[in-house]
């Protein structure tokens, strides 16, 4: 493969789609071709493989009786014939909207052209005739409306409610289309032509314009795009439609899987199109994934062979296009402040209910933390403090411990001890030095005799000695011992196994990945539940370097736990793709590049330290996300497999042998690293 292929939008699963609101020519169907046109070769400019025009976007929506005149009709089919011609070089499948006569019946109808031809027409499965509406004077309903033909000019084509479009060439890329008011009804046409494998919904609508429809419209289009686990363009009529007694804004937008991708202003002065990269391949992960929806397919869709699908070849470019799409760098973190906000209650509000149900049910009287100084145990103990809180015990309830080793600085140390002062906790200091040397001296290491060698054995005999130490006190004290590892930690197994830092009586913090942790710290500050004494110490804590503490400062560098096993933004950005949505290594990496090559792009989180604000080069990830795979998949399995007790908090998943997440203990990283190789220049 060319290293110029890794860059190309359409080789990692994404299509480039469009939707297009375009001032009407009333009842002049030659000018709405030009215009047409006119953008389909904008957006093919652009490699857009799909352009959703409003409906009867030929001839204008509000024409009333005019519709039915024999003249219009005909320069209609006159239209759509020049406009399939014309578009014989031409990247997009455009949907535009035309009335068409079958038979004796006239239909609202989205035709659909590409490379030069007809594919295939759709009509109107359900008419608006209440309120403003009057569809029934001159169209036909056509919801039963199945595998006939329409004549339109030299072309015999496809007609009814139950053609898909499909791409021969765009892995996953299947259209289907459902006009303005089929959105509307309990059981829109969309709904059962995602069942029957359409994975983006067209709907070409003409809804006219009163005060707070256009949030129901977002509503409804973002709704059924996260229902039907699929991509849904709308695209209404807006300037030249006749305000004789309705008014028009041109709403355009794109959504997928609930989330909005792009929209444009409302009642635009003149055409507007916009464009956004529509992931197929994650669409299609989410269906395999969400077994439901497939035995919800064979309720209700019944017999998929029912529909005819329709295959074209699009050819579409694999060169760089950028990608249009919202894209986080942090995907456990939101940057919309609101969200933020409302996500870090969520997360705190879970740990703490779950924590004080498992106080309930267990019968322990104290909760026991170690407290380092740092991001992980600070967040624990917030949570541990809330939970006595509300369950009406003292704080002196939470037994915490801050247990200086070898590595052990000045700072956190310092750290540990304000913060368990000012919270109100029971705290004392445990040196675990001399048991560590004791330890080391009976083992035989190096270290004991005086050598500097700083092994995974060294180390080990600190953590173990911690969680040691905290077990026993809680078997002392008849309470539970509090884990404080994350979700990150348990992705790349950086935890002492057994008696170390990988065990607990209950992990609040598992389910939580380290990038979002410092924004709890940072909004427990603002939230009311404790004492603004306790924040300038959180504000220390969350300026610390991250680091286990586990080796002694070398001419004064402490040990850094991402000099060792790289940035956990990276890391985060990584697990989420492979713990959610199951993405090839490859994939990661181009989405890793666009989100993180321009340290100078908006889309940080609030709050976060403009210091902090990095760009990583396509090398480095690569670099690290091999790194990540390795220790993922190989190394740390065993660990995962007998992890204590926590709850999933994120959507994003969880790392539980016993709920989001199953894997052999014995597994390794081969086919990952190979992927990254092949593929990732």
């Amino acid at each position: 493969m060319p290293d110029s292929v890794f860059y190309a939008l359409y080789h990692h699963g994404y299509a480039r789609v469009a939707a297009c609101t375009l001032p009407v020519a009333l009842a002049d169907p030659a000018t709405n071709k030009e215009r047409i046109l006119e953008a389909a070769k904008n957006s093919d400019e652009q490699g857009c493989s799909l352009c959703v025009f409003p409906e009867l976007s030929l001839t204008g929506y509000s024409l009333d009786d005019l519709r039915q005149q024999e003249v219009l009709l005909t320069e209609t089919e006159t239209a759509l014939t020049e406009l399939a011609a014309a578009t014989i070089d031409l990247l997009p499948m455009l949907i535009v909207g035309a009335a068409l006569r079958h038979g004796s019946a006239l239909c609202n109808c989205a035709v659909v052209l590409h490379r030069g031809k007809i594919l295939g027409v759709v009509p109107k499965s359900y008419l608006p005739n209440y309120r403003e509406f009057y569809e029934a004077r001159q169209f036909t309903a056509c919801a039963q409306l199945r595998n006939e033909t329409i004549r339109i000019g030299k072309y015999a084509v496809p007609f009814g409610t139950n053609l898909l479009f499909e791409a021969a060439d765009i892995a996953h890329f299947c259209v289907a289309i459902e006009i303005c008011e089929d959105m509307w009804v309990p059981v829109s046409p969309g709904s059962v032509a995602a069942l029957a494998g359409a994975t983006i919904l067209a709907n070409p609508s003409a809804s006219d314009i009163t005060v707070g429809k256009a949030e129901t419209r977002n509503l409804l289009c973002r709704s059924q795009s996260a229902r039907c686990l699929s991509a849904y363009i709308y695209a209404a009529a807006g300037e030249g439609e006749s305000t004789t007694d309705v008014a028009w804004d041109g709403q355009i937008s794109i959504f997928e899987n609930g989330q909005l991708l792009a929209e444009s202003e409302r009642f635009p002065s003149g055409s507007r199109v916009i464009t956004a990269d529509i992931d197929l391949m994650l669409l299609a992960q989410e269906r395999m994934r969400m077994g439901s929806f497939t035995a919800n397919a064979r309720a209700v869709a019944g017999d998929t062979s029912a529909w005819q699908r329709i295959t074209s070849t699009f050819t579409p470019p694999l060169t760089n296009l950028g990608l249009r799409r919202p894209l986080n760098r942090f995907p456990f973190v939101p940057s919309d402040p609101h969200r933020l906000e409302q996500d870090c209650f969520e997360a705190f509000t879970i740990q703490v209910s779950a924590l004080k149900q498992r106080l309930r049910n267990s019968g322990v009287k104290t909760m026991v933390i170690g407290i380092s100084g740092g991001l992980d145990s600070t967040q624990a103990l917030l949570t541990a403090v809330r939970a006595a809180d509300e369950m009406g015990w003292p704080r002196t309830s939470v037994l915490a411990y801050t247990m200086p080793g070898f590595g052990t600085t000045d700072k956190t140390l310092a750290s540990a001890n304000i913060l368990m002062e000012t919270l109100g906790t029971t705290h004392e200091v445990l040196d675990i030095r001399p048991a560590a040397s004791l330890m080391l001296r009976d083992i035989d290491h190096p270290f004991a005799k005086g050598e500097a060698v700083h092994d995974v054995t060294f180390e080990n005999v600190q953590a173990g000695l911690r969680t040691d130490f905290l077990f026993r006190l809680a078997n002392k004290h008849n309470g539970l011992v509090i884990g404080t590892g994350d979700l990150s930690e348990l992705a790349l197994g950086w935890c002492t196994y057994g008696v170390g830092d990988q065990m607990s009586h209950y992990n609040v913090n598992a389910g939580l990945p380290k990038t979002l942790i410092q924004h709890l710290i940072r909004w427990a500050i603002t939230s009311g539940y404790f004492s603004q004494t306790v924040s300038p110490v959180l504000t220390t804590i969350l300026n610390t370097e991250i680091s286990p503490e586990l080796i002694p400062a070398t001419n004064g560098k402490i040990q850094s736990t991402e000099d060792t096993i790289g940035p956990y933004a990276l890391h985060d950005f990584t697990l989420f793709y492979i713990l959610r949505y199951g993405l090839p290594p490859s994939r990661i990496a181009f989405m890793a590049l666009q989100a993180w090559q321009n340290a100078e792009e908006d889309s940080w989180p609030p709050g976060f330290p403009d210091a902090e604000r990095k760009a990583y080069d396509l090398v480095t990830i690569r670099h690290w996300l091999g790194k990540f795979l390795y220790r993922f998949f190989t190394t740390s399995q065993f660990k995962r497999s007998a992890m204590p007790n926590g709850p999933k908090i994120m959507a994003g998943g969880s790392l539980s042998p016993r709920g989001d997440w199953r894997a052999p203990s014995d597994g390794n990283a081969r086919l990952w690293l190979d992927e990254l190789e092949r593929n990732v220049p």
